[in-house]
């Protein structure tokens, strides 16, 4: 049906549907044409995050000066200067995962609505299962990113501790328009997350699901299982993986699919690894080990450890 093609194998995993989906070209159709410009406005500044991210360098060398030398007032000028335009990249970065959180609850009102099932909906809305997967494939790449680089919190945390003796002292601090203390308050809590991103989404899912109450809960955990199974089959069936056009589209997947799991595991009564659970694990870990192992290594890690119990 369209770019969406029923993969005929053995009846395994719990009777779960398997399904080849074009994350290369699915085009939305009249009927998911609202949600998918919505959610598009969010998605094209994706990319540009991600590239500030990435040239993050942080003000760790005049933050070491400045607190070195507590008497130099020139140093902390220049540590203060340094410091404030970089917290305003932070101001933007969490305001992107605040409006990530609004596109991903649309999109999974989308994708879980009744009178359809999960199945159904991805049969019908593929360019929307498409936008939610380019939201867990950023997610993941934005907290790859973010756990590699600890000038952030550190940067933060002297913009915190600079703003509060600025105002013991009453003197008057640029940059604090920029990020008020409410503000920061929530900043400083999103930052001190190991994966600030995927926390995010996996609270907007779980407060999804609180608040339609109406909706079974299996319409979205089948959505989030359908999903990673569908990940599953095409990396690990060649026929489905040869018609990647793109070579970033194996590295896609498999953030996809992780990223899936885990939001199935926070929002699923018994979670993931249960043997009642709809995703076939060993199935996704195998897929996953057999790719290069440097490849891989950080989603192994986001799927290993759960509450500080080790799982694979």
């Amino acid at each position: 049906m369209g770019n969406l093609i029923k993969v005929l194998t053995r009846d395994i995993d719990h009777n779960a549907a398997h399904f080849f989906l074009d994350f290369e070209n699915a085009q939305p159709t009249e009927s998911e044409k609202e949600i998918y410009n919505q959610v598009n406005v969010v998605l094209k500044d994706a990319e540009g995050i991600l590239e500030d991210l990435q040239s993050y360098r942080g003000a760790g060398h005049e933050i070491r000066e400045a607190i070195q030398h507590p008497a130099d007032e020139k140093l902390q000028e220049k540590a203060w200067g340094a410091v404030v335009p970089l917290v305003g990249k932070l101001k933007k970065f969490y305001e992107f995962s605040q409006r990530l959180e609004a596109a991903l609850r649309g999109l999974l009102g989308a994708l879980t609505s009744t009178p359809y099932s999960p199945t159904q909906h991805l049969e019908r809305e593929q360019a929307l299962a498409k936008q939610f997967a380019e939201i867990l494939h950023f997610t993941l790449r934005f907290d790859e990113l973010k756990m590699t680089n600890p000038a952030i919190q550190n940067d933060f945390s002297y913009y915190r501790r600079t703003l509060s003796r600025m105002r013991i002292n009453n003197v008057p601090a640029e940059g604090e328009n920029e990020v008020n203390n409410e503000l920061a308050n929530r900043m400083s809590l999103f930052y001190a997350e190991a994966t600030p991103m995927l926390k995010t989404l996996s609270d907007a899912t779980t407060k999804f699901v609180s608040e339609n109450k109406n909706l079974p809960i299996e319409n979205t955990t089948d959505c989030l299982s359908t999903m990673a199974s569908v990940c599953r089959v095409m990396l690990e069936t060649p026929e489905y993986r040869s018609r990647f056009t793109n070579e970033e589209t194996v590295s896609f997947c498999l953030r996809v699919m992780v990223g899936v799991i885990i939001l199935y595991d926070h929002v699923h009564p018994v979670g993931a690894f249960a043997k009642t659970s709809k995703i076939d694990m060993k199935g996704c870990i195998k897929v996953l080990k057999d790719q290069p192992p440097n490849s891989v290594e950080g989603l192994l890690n986001a799927l290993r450890w759960k509450n500080g119990t080790k799982y694979i």
